[in-house]
């Protein structure tokens, strides 16, 4: 079976009306850049007929692949699931809701080739009530400063990876938000570009505003990723410390004759638990310490690109074999035999 040069991944729910229009597009816009694809539909647990609809695009072209997940996962674990299919050396990600427009393919792949592993579409006009519009430009802000992933649309599901981004980038929970986030933390490169994004035809929104409060947990979970994943003890270790300082720093203040009798029991009180609380926290610390030791050597290999120059192994001087020994030994014995005999004399 041929690899094809880009694969599309799409997850998808309860799309039955838009998806032979969102192939149809994509094979017209792929063939004119005269490229070979893959489309993998990933149903995560629609109660449509959108399995009906990709088991006849199937049928009908032997470049559309199916997931079909017993229940509603998620979009990370549909992408998780589409990324260990895709065989392209090129992956996209698109929404299965026409929004996202196929003829900026081209334009993707020409930043790709710029040096980039990841390129981010920018809806900079968006055809979205305010009330999205507005939380989500909040959250771009704040979780471009907090990665040091500058990019103006994190949410925008229309991407573009070479192979092995998709490959060592683990996604789970609802951290698809936070791939070049994430890719970041292995060294790979973002770029963006600004794309169409057109008005909704069919079904509705999937998300509400609740994903906001998500998605800044998950902001806090990949800075904390970005900073502390291999160091967790000077996290943890800084909270002990600090609490055992403020902790013994009021402590003191109560023998001092500038505390009222009226203070001193709350702040013995306040500072005998922050005294208290530094010891296990700094136990949680070596604990974390001694977790990520342990699985250093299981952990993804590191993101080396090249080696220059490249190492060559030292010369192993050759073991004569049991074989060569036998052949020499009929030599030696009569060269010593004749020895024994007289040998040549003079």
């Amino acid at each position: 079976m041929e690899t094809p040069a880009l694969s599309f991944v799409i997850p998808l729910k309860n799309e039955q009306a838009t998806l032979g229009e969102l192939f149809t597009r994509i094979e017209s816009s792929v063939r004119a850049l005269g490229k070979s694809f893959e489309v993998i539909f990933i149903d995560d647990g629609s109660d449509d007929e959108s399995w009906s609809v990709i088991r006849s695009l199937a049928d009908g072209s032997s470049a559309v692949r199916g997931i079909r997940f017993r229940r509603n996962l998620g979009k990370a674990a549909a992408l998780s699931a589409g990324f260990k299919a895709a065989r392209g050396k090129v992956v996209f990600t698109m929404d299965a809701d026409l929004q996202d427009d196929p003829q900026e393919i081209g334009r993707f792949l020409e930043k790709l080739e710029e040096g980039y592993d990841i390129v981010s579409g920018w809806k900079r006009t968006r055809h979205d009530p305010w009330h999205k519009v507005l939380p989500s430009r909040i959250f771009n802000s704040m979780l471009s400063r907090m990665s040091r992933t500058r990019l103006h649309d994190h949410n925008c599901g229309f991407k573009c990876y070479s192979a092995r981004v998709v490959k060592e980038v683990a996604l789970y929970g609802e951290m698809h938000r936070m791939i070049p986030a994430l890719g970041s933390i292995r060294g790979f490169r973002s770029a963006e570009i600004e794309v169409l994004h057109h008005p909704r035809r069919f079904g509705r929104s999937k998300y509400g505003l609740e994903r906001f409060l998500r998605g800044f947990m998950d902001m806090l979970t990949v800075s904390f990723l970005q900073n502390y994943r291999e160091r967790p003890l000077h996290l943890i270790g800084g909270m002990a410390v600090a609490s055992g300082i403020f902790g013994a720093l009021l402590l003191a203040l109560t023998l001092t004759p500038f505390s009222s009798a009226a203070a001193v029991t709350p702040l013995s009180i306040a500072g005998g638990c922050l005294l208290a609380s530094s010891v296990p926290l700094l136990a949680l610390g070596f604990i974390a310490e001694l977790m990520v030791s342990h699985s250093a050597g299981q952990s993804a290999p590191l993101p080396i690109v090249e080696e220059l120059p490249a190492r060559r192994e030292p010369a192993l001087t050759p073991v004569p074999s049991v074989m060569d020994r036998v052949r020499e030994f009929p030599s030696q014995t009569g060269r010593q035999l004749s020895l024994a005999n007289g040998g040549s004399r003079s």
